[in-house]
């Protein structure tokens, strides 16, 4: 099973962190079908994500955001697609890499 590791650190701090959390679970539910179940920590928030074909974690902290995503066998064909489409979203939600 193909595994990407995303690692991206941000300057918002935990609570601006969670909000951007929240719009990725928000975007990663309602266009790519995720299922997704959060919990909420005193310095770090885990997010777990599946559907089928596709399961992860994204970890957020005052200064990172840390996604691993495995792809079952027919979508690691396209990890590489997949991989460039979920940092042009973070991007996006966290700004361009300094």
């Amino acid at each position: 099973m193909p595994e990407l590791k995303i690692e991206r650190e941000h300057t918002l701090g935990l609570a601006g962190a969670r909000a951007v959390a929240e719009r990725w679970r928000e975007q990663a539910e309602q266009e790519w079908g995720m299922t997704c179940e959060s919990e909420t920590g005193q310095d770090e928030d885990r997010m777990r994500f599946e559907r089928s074909g596709v399961s992860g974690e994204l970890r957020v902290t005052d200064t990172r955001f840390d996604l691993q995503l495995k792809l079952g066998f027919l979508l690691g064909a396209y990890s590489g697609k997949i991989e460039e489409k979920i940092r042009a979203n973070l991007d996006a939600l966290l700004g361009p890499v300094a």
